[in-house]
Formats: C-alpha cells, structure tokens, sequence
C-alpha cells in the first residue's frame, strides 16, 4: 500500500465514523472512540512529517505537525 492509498483509507474510515456519530446509539465505548482518534492523529502526524521530509520541498506542515500532536494530547488528557 502507498501513501496515497493509505490517506484513502484514513479518509473512508473519517467518513465512516462521522457517519456512525451522527446516530449514537450510546455514549458506552466513547472513551476507546477517543484513545483511538488520538493514536490515529499522532500517527497522521508522524505520516505527514515523513511524507514531507521526503519530499525534498519546505516543509509546509510543521503547524500541522504541531497542532495535530496538541489536539491528540488533548483528547488523551480529557480520556483518562
């Protein structure tokens, strides 16, 4: 699987929950929901600092970078 690939994945499963969250049928494993979302950003993060660092341009994202970790150590801290 290639990047592009990948970011289809990420983007099919971004849909699905927001689908799946548009109708909760209960609050009962929102915490994994969470623990989940935040690995997933942490992840994203780490796939765009890469993807760029070998791209051989500027890197453009490094706020995103940033901002991407924050909001992962967000939902962790609001999760425990």
């Amino acid at each position: 699987m290639n990047e592009y690939e990948a970011s289809l994945v990420i983007r099919s499963g971004a849909e699905l929950l927001s689908s799946a969250s548009s109708d909760p049928r209960s609050e009962e494993g929102y915490a994994a929901v969470k623990g989940n979302i935040a690995e997933a950003l942490e992840r994203i993060a780490e796939a765009l600092a890469n993807f760029e660092a070998g791209s051989g341009a500027t890197s453009r994202s490094t706020g995103w970078v940033q901002d991407l970790h924050r909001v992962a150590d967000d939902l962790a801290e609001k999760q425990g």
